[in-house]
């Protein structure tokens, strides 16, 4: 768990910048033998992309210092549950693990509004443990909606 909290602070860093640049307030990292090997945080107001979620920007950066789409036994940390098309991504890539911060009652694909990693038809199981600083990603996700309106 040690290791999850240190991944997991650096993940909020960059949730703190993605809100600094007016972006809501995501970041990810991807974790490799213990070492940083890829990170993001959202984008997509600034690349006018709405697939520029953190973890999108995460994973393709991996898979470019790699060289592979295929990112095994590798671990994903992220400040909020992903959506679905973030999930099937992790699918999709081979993540050994994810590991996410506040819970998003809206569009969760983890536990929230769909538990598509339980799915029984998934052609790769990804582990995954939620509730890592949740309490703050949460609140810097509340701050950042609560200064919008």
């Amino acid at each position: 768990m040690t290791n999850d909290i240190y991944w997991m602070q650096h993940a909020f860093s960059l949730a703190k910048h993605a809100a600094a640049e007016g972006e809501v307030p995501i970041g990810a990292v991807l974790v490799k033998d213990n070492q940083l090997i890829a990170q993001g945080w959202n984008q997509p107001i600034l690349t006018h992309d709405p697939s520029a979620h953190a973890e999108i920007i995460a994973l393709r950066a991996a898979g470019q210092l790699l060289k592979n789409y295929r990112l095994i036994n590798t671990t994903l940390y992220v400040t909020l549950e992903p959506c679905a098309m973030c999930t099937m991504a992790l699918v999709h890539a081979r993540i050994e693990r994810l590991v996410f911060g506040a819970r998003d009652p809206k569009t969760g694909a983890i536990e929230s509004v769909m538990s598509l990693l339980s799915h029984s038809s998934m052609n790769h199981q990804v582990a995954y443990t939620g509730g890592v600083l949740a309490d703050e990603c949460g609140q810097l996700l509340s701050e950042f909606f609560r200064a919008r309106r």
